[in-house]
């Protein structure tokens, strides 16, 4: 495994336990923001749904991204979500070591039907952890429709992304 990959993921998913520690229930759980109406809530469960994807379908060699479990009870209680994100840093540090040289089949619904593609583990939780941030950056949109302001450095940001300066007045 690349030295850098799994702590990479750890800080990324530190940002979700550090949003959920300033987070309260109602704020997790609101879908009044369109137009989407999704919450938080159910973004941190998407996010956590994708590596129980990887997780489950490595002892087949075969990842099948459409059948996530959607558990609700992560979309609703931070709590359990947290306990989650933890669970999911636990069994990605058990992966630091290993040989990540063979391939894996990983389907997905493209939009066209399932289609199967060839990754490595690398490029797997490479794509795991740009699609949490990815979602970080939704659920930013989310914060700022609901007037609540979260200081969480690089919350949402590609860490290629130029972040804007202010503007000194």
């Amino acid at each position: 495994m690349k030295k850098l990959l799994i702590p990479s993921i750890h800080s990324t998913l530190d940002k979700a336990i550090a949003l959920l520690d300033v987070l309260d229930q109602d704020t997790y759980c609101d879908a009044s923001v369109g137009p989407y109406h999704s919450s938080i809530g159910s973004h941190i469960r998407h996010i956590l749904d994708f590596f129980d994807c990887i997780f489950t379908g490595l002892e087949t060699n075969s990842i099948d991204l459409t059948k996530r479990k959607r558990d609700e009870l992560v979309s609703t209680n931070i709590v359990l979500a947290k306990q989650h994100i933890q669970r999911v840093q636990e069994t990605l540090s058990t992966y630091e070591t290993i040989v990540t040289d063979y391939l894996l089949s990983v389907t997905d619904d493209m939009g066209q039907g399932k289609i199967t593609v060839t990754y490595t583990l690398e490029s797997i939780l490479s794509h795991a952890n740009n699609h949490a941030v990815h979602h970080y950056a939704v659920i930013g949109y989310i914060l700022d429709r609901l007037l609540v302001t979260i200081e969480i450095p690089g919350f949402g940001y590609n860490p290629t992304t130029p972040v804007p300066k202010e503007v000194e007045a």
